[in-house]
């Protein structure tokens, strides 16, 4: 995780991506390079979405990366008076990306660090999200509302035996080869077909891994809430979670682990598709 990719957006979480970035990079002896993300054009253009001339106009464009890299000087002043690693940071704000081409660029980044989305506007967008995870190969790692004090002491892994979990898990190996305990959560009514809870704790422990097991086999919850209960409990500090194992479609109609847990996570969460 020596590579960190920071989309910069105007919204409530901009402290805590950036420091859950810092945290991965003091972890791992990385660099953060941040970039300003500016409007989805493409997106807006193809939902036949009225573009304003405002946000179309090179004056405005050039306003609105001056704004963010306000924000980004006024977190790295703070990081200096806390005495905090400055020089982990880099900003490479020549031109503002839209989040297909964040997407892009994150395919040659370790991880991409995004705030937790919400329906509020203040909150950072789901559009962003969706195209990092989709698109750039890589894993995302979702920053909570609240900037986390620590990363990665205490991993939980949330497994369904899903292609999507166990791609997470492998990315996730430079975390888990550094936790002091990680625990392993099963919601077995969530489980796709594969191989078992059990079976991934094993081949955690032959790379000399400390591993317990959560099996959560009865529960009136939604799985998602079992996994962040039972996380919680464990004292997590970090969550690996396989990115949309069902379609995103039957989550927005049925709902679904994946946008529970981008909902109401408390902690960093790693995904991967």
């Amino acid at each position: 995780m020596k590579n960190i990719l920071v989309p910069l957006e105007d919204h409530s979480g901009v402290p805590s991506v950036l420091r859950t970035a810092d945290l991965v990079a003091a972890t791992f002896g990385g660099r953060v390079e941040v970039v300003p993300l500016g409007p989805d054009f493409e997106a807006l253009i193809a939902a036949h979405f009225a573009v304003p001339m405002s946000i179309t106009n090179e004056k405005a464009q050039h306003e609105l990366q001056d704004q963010l890299r306000g924000l980004y000087d006024d977190f790295m002043r703070d990081r200096r008076i806390e005495g905090g690693a400055a020089d982990r940071f880099v900003w490479n704000g020549d031109d503002l990306l839209t989040d297909i081409k964040v997407a892009a660029l994150g395919r040659v980044f370790d991880v991409t660090v995004i705030g937790r989305p919400g329906a509020d506007p203040a909150n950072p967008r789901q559009a962003t999200l969706e195209a990092v995870l989709f698109e750039s190969g890589r894993p995302i790692l979702v920053a909570p509302p609240k900037p986390p004090e620590s990363l990665g002491g205490v991993v939980a892994i949330a497994w369904n035996a899903s292609t999507e979990t166990a791609r997470t898990v492998a990315f996730g190996m430079p975390f888990l080869k550094r936790a002091k305990e990680i625990v392993v959560i099963s919601v077995t009514s969530a489980m796709s077909p594969g191989p078992g809870p059990d079976v991934l704790v094993r081949a955690l422990e032959r790379h000399g891994l400390r591993v317990s097991l959560d099996v959560v086999d009865e529960t009136s919850l939604p799985a998602g809430r079992a996994i962040l209960n039972r996380a919680r409990a464990a004292g997590a500090d970090l969550l690996l979670k396989g990115g949309y194992t069902q379609s995103r479609l039957r989550q927005m109609v049925f709902g679904g682990a994946t946008s529970l847990i981008l909902a109401e996570a408390e902690l960093p969460v790693l995904m991967a598709h």
